[in-house]
């Protein structure tokens, strides 16, 4: 019994980490704006990421590979903020319409 609970605790996060990241992938070819789409994608594979991870985890129990798996997850964790900053600053500062953008948002 406990092989199948593992198995049906894995298979819902990991099916719940990939819907979360088909969202946020329906929404970086939907949005309309460069910094509506880094809002989605960021956000996406936050709490995408975590899941599937925790879903690698308890398919493959607790040792070492699952410290190596939650290293990764805190890297990501770690750098993916900086970047969608920095690719929304150089947004910000080529897009020549981006000031008509913006108060297009406020509406």
């Amino acid at each position: 019994m406990p092989d199948t609970l593992r198995l049906i605790v894995f298979a819902a996060l990991l099916f719940s980490g990939l819907v979360i990241q088909l969202t946020a992938v329906l929404g970086v070819n939907r949005f309309r704006y460069a910094m509506n789409r880094i809002h989605a994608a960021g956000m996406g594979d936050t709490l995408g990421l975590l899941l599937v991870a925790l879903a690698a985890v308890v398919y493959t129990g607790f040792d070492a590979v699952t410290l190596k798996i939650l290293l990764v997850v805190a890297f990501l964790w770690l750098t993916s903020p900086v970047c969608s900053h920095l690719i929304g600053r150089l947004i910000r500062e080529t897009d020549d319409d981006f000031s008509k953008e913006a108060k297009e948002w406020k509406r």
